[in-house]
């Protein structure tokens, strides 16, 4: 009986990864359902969500799965954290890889890259603080007084946002919070040169590059 227990657990785990890596929303939720109802480890359900992510990721990285992709998976995780979280043991929580303060700067509205990268970030396993978008250096300065991270992200889709992307970095510094914090630039118009002329430590191109300099940091 015990065999046929493991077997079915073993297996219902492959069904989990795959229905996240194939994007099947309803499977996905069904399963995780089943496995709350079954008194499973929640803690080892989200892991296995997160090492899906981490697949659909590297998918994306070579060009196999694209944007729409990314979106509609950070959605199905966030229903099923939805599901877990609010039965989860008091006091028992995720290990995080660490803290991460990102937004739009001021002057740019866009955020459909940045919301992207926040998904990422949280289903990777950091504590993501997202300040939206058109954020002022003074509101970026604050939050990284009060949550204390590694990193600080800044997007920007507007060749204008140059020099807001800039004062934000110059404000940082001024702060005297410049040596205690890891900066990268992203968003359509950043690029490594972009990064040296404001200040940042990186730029990223792709989302995947953003989590894995957050993770080396």
């Amino acid at each position: 009986i015990r065999r046929m227990l493991n077997h079915n657990r073993s297996v219902n785990m492959e069904k989990l990864t795959d229905a996240m890596v194939e994007i099947r929303e309803d499977d996905a939720l069904e399963i995780v359902n089943e496995r709350v109802k079954a008194g499973e480890d929640l803690l080892k359900i989200i892991e296995e969500c997160r090492n899906a992510m981490v697949t659909i990721g590297e998918k994306f990285e070579v060009k196999e799965y694209f944007v729409p992709e990314l979106i509609m998976a950070a959605e199905i995780f966030r229903e099923i954290m939805e599901i877990v979280e609010p039965k989860m043991q008091k006091g028992r929580r995720l290990e995080t890889l660490g803290k991460v303060v990102i937004g739009t700067v001021q002057g740019d509205v866009h955020d459909i890259g940045k919301n992207i990268v926040v998904s990422m970030l949280k289903v990777n396993g950091f504590d993501a603080y997202d300040l939206g978008a058109d954020v002022p250096p003074e509101e970026f300065v604050e939050k990284i007084k009060e949550v204390e991270p590694e990193v600080v992200g800044l997007s920007a889709l507007m060749t204008s946002s140059w020099e807001s992307m800039k004062k934000t970095v110059k404000a940082i510094k001024d702060a005297g919070l410049r040596k205690k914090v890891k900066i990268i630039v992203g968003g359509g118009i950043c690029s490594k040169e972009v990064a040296d002329y404001v200040g940042a430590d990186a730029y990223g191109r792709y989302v995947t590059d953003a989590i894995a300099f957050c993770k080396e940091v």
